[in-house]
């Protein structure tokens, strides 16, 4: 038997060792290849998934500023409150968990609860449960101990006072965004910067790092406006609008010199802190969005124009006969019927005459006419406060008609805002400027205060001219339509108003827009008042009978708020002063201390009756009396305080007020 030969073991290895070789290079090259594709193409996907996986970021919202009354009463705070929220991944029933959740929270309703369920359902990091919860919900869920369960820090916005201004300061969403109001038109200064909260997780999703970056605060506003003031304004118009049955109102008070707005009322109200419960018509600022016709009110700007283009003077006679004046076809007559026959300037306003006002307008032309209402601040928004204010409508020069301008003279075809008559009728008081109406007095911020600057837009009449206008709008209060508007022991200057509302098209006979404007105390006024009543049914529909006695209400409440003296005695005259027989005379001439009043037997000084003197004597008199005195305006005394005859009793200041002494002219003679 031959020998075997040797087992070939070397040819047998090799092509094994170069197979393992070539499954060694293509496992090399997979893994490489698979390492290229995670580390470089899906790198930053990989980066990201990994980050919301092991990380969280959550924006933490910047707590708002304060907004503040101007005596410093909060009217808008922000407060810490619990959101709850939820890791979806660590809630193994969702249906389970949230049924626990509905019955903690007390008041889910049918959709909250299938919202909740799908949120809960989504394998995501990170879900709302609820925001924003009162401390009573916040404990409750917190003592259910549910796995994926949380608790962080948001601001809610709260509003202490309610429905008090609640159409000026507006609201704030559940994102801390201002969605209407004040808060809307200064949400970038008021919000302010937000922050972040970094949370990172291990692999079983535990927190184990916890990151912030604080927010920071918003500034705050101080406003104009008086919290006491704003209150009775909203009483006052509340209870006007009740007692004439009406369907709402408005009342804008200003300061006619700076152009602050002291209080803004609108009836219906809603309460801001819970504003999604109300309709969208009851959260709208009728003051400042609201377009109405102005009707007689208007007749302001008409005699304005006349008055300034010396077209007509106070005493020129104006013939109202027979009560009616045509345009082809259309008729304009007097309210009920009336014929004036011939009046004076001022009785055309002080009878509110349709007619007359025609006939002025038509005498001012149309050019002249539209050039005044818009500088009068028609036809254009007032105010950079107020977001989404209506800037009105009125018509331009080449477009109005004798028969427009017409309806326009008497305040017809015309449409304005609240706010807008409120700014008109500061021009007459403050001597003839247009100041531009504002509600923020000051900005605060890292601690500094910067004051907002009153801003003049430009003069619309002289002075001169505001005084007729103010002297006629006080016999409107005193012997004319506006009677309902005196405030008891001050000169009121003011007019009332009444327009149809148009109803489908066309002006009706049982709806009106009334109202009524002024400014008191007339002479040196403090305050500028607008009231408009919308749709009184329980009352005759006039501006001398619904919005006229809410004026007087609230005017009372403001000159008993800012401390204003009486400056009208309408008692007879304690003393009367035989040396005023001309105005020169009554410069030179100073009244003699009489007493007239006696005090347990003994005979002590009084006030003298002061009017007619020059502010400088009247002051010397005063000075040797030892009775502290303060003066307003310039020219000869004409209102005092204490009134004459007044025992002088110590720690009391007397007030006297100045004014040009009027000359004397012919009834038919143009003023100069």
């Amino acid at each position: 038997m031959a020998p075997q030969p040797p087992f070939p073991w070397r040819r047998t290895m090799k092509p094994r060792i170069v197979l393992m070789g070539l499954l060694f290079v293509v496992w090399a090259i997979g893994i490489e290849a698979r390492l290229v594709y995670l580390q470089v193409i899906e790198h930053d996907d990989l980066t990201a998934r990994a980050s919301r996986q092991h990380m969280r970021t959550i924006e933490a919202p910047a707590k708002r500023g304060e907004i503040l009354d101007r005596n410093g009463r909060v009217l808008a705070v922000s407060v810490d409150v619990d959101s709850v929220y939820a890791v979806p991944m660590e809630i193994e029933d969702a249906k389970a968990a949230t049924a626990r959740l509905c019955e903690a929270l007390g008041d889910c309703t049918d959709r909250d609860r299938s919202t909740l369920v799908e949120r809960l359902e989504r394998r995501r990091p990170f879900a709302y449960v609820r925001r924003q919860v009162t401390p009573e919900q916040a404990g409750r869920v917190a003592a259910l101990k549910l796995d994926g369960l949380g608790f962080m820090k948001e601001t809610r916005r709260y509003y202490p006072n309610r429905e008090l201004a609640a159409h000026l300061l507006g609201y704030v969403g559940i994102d801390s965004d201002g969605l209407a109001g004040i808060e809307s038109t200064y949400d970038g200064l008021i919000k302010g910067r937000p922050g972040a909260v970094l949370i990172q997780t291990d692999a079983r999703r535990q927190a184990f790092s916890r990151l912030e970056r604080p927010p920071t605060a918003g500034g705050s506003l101080e406003l104009t406006i008086d919290e006491q003031l704003q209150h009775a304004a909203e009483r006052e118009l509340r209870a006007g609008v009740q007692r004439a049955g009406a369907a709402g109102g408005s009342a804008v008070v200003m300061d006619p010199r700076t152009g602050e707005i002291l209080a803004i009322a609108n009836h219906p109200t809603f309460n801001p802190n819970e504003y999604r419960e109300f309709r969208e018509d009851r959260r709208r600022n009728r003051a400042v969005q609201d377009l109405y016709e102005p009707g007689s009110t208007f007749k302001i700007v008409t005699a304005g124009a006349a008055l300034q283009d010396e077209t007509f003077a106070p005493a020129t006679t104006i013939q109202t006969s027979p009560g009616v004046i045509r345009f082809g076809s259309r008729a304009i007559d007097e309210d009920k019927g009336r014929d004036y026959g011939p009046l004076s300037f001022t009785d055309v306003m002080v009878k509110s005459s349709n007619v007359g006002a025609i006939k002025v307008g038509l005498r001012v032309g149309a050019d002249r006419m539209v050039d005044y209402v818009r500088r009068f601040g028609f036809g254009q928004t007032s105010s950079p406060d107020f977001r989404g204010e209506s800037p009105g409508i009125v018509w331009s020069a080449a477009n109005l008609t004798d028969s427009a301008l017409a309806s326009v003279s008497m305040g017809y075809q015309v449409a304005v805002t609240p706010l807008q008559m409120a700014t008109a009728v500061s021009v007459v008081a403050n001597g003839g400027e247009l100041v531009q109406p504002r509600v923020v007095r000051s900005v605060i911020r890292d601690g500094r205060r910067a004051l907002v600057p009153r801003k003049i837009v430009r003069r619309v009449l002289d002075r001169e001219t505001a005084v007729d206008l103010t002297a006629i709008m006080e016999q409107v209060v005193e012997r004319g339509t506006g009677k309902q508007s005196q405030v008891p022991g001050y000169r009121v200057a003011g007019k009332t108003g009444t327009a149809q509302k148009i109803v489908s098209g066309r002006y009706s006979h049982t709806d009106y827009n009334v109202s009524f404007v002024g400014f008191v105390p007339s002479r040196d006024p403090a305050f500028a008042i607008v009231v408009v009543v919308d749709t009184p049914r329980k009352m005759p529909p006039y501006g001398g009978t619904v919005a006229a006695p809410i004026f007087s209400r609230i005017a009372e409440a403001a000159l008993r708020r800012a401390g204003i003296p009486p400056a009208l005695d309408p008692s007879p005259q304690v003393l009367v002063a035989t040396h005023r027989q001309a105005p020169e005379a009554a410069v030179r001439a100073t009244p003699a201390i009489v007493p007239v009043s006696r005090r347990e037997g003994r005979a002590e000084p009084v006030v003298p009756d002061l009017r007619g003197l020059s502010g400088r004597d009247a002051l010397r008199v005063m000075v040797r009396l030892g009775f502290p005195t303060r003066l307003h305006g310039h020219g000869l005394v004409v209102e005092q305080h204490p009134d004459p005859g007044t025992p002088i009793e110590e720690g009391v200041q007397a007030a006297l007020w100045l004014d040009r002494w009027p000359e004397p002219q012919a009834e038919d003679e143009p003023r100069p």
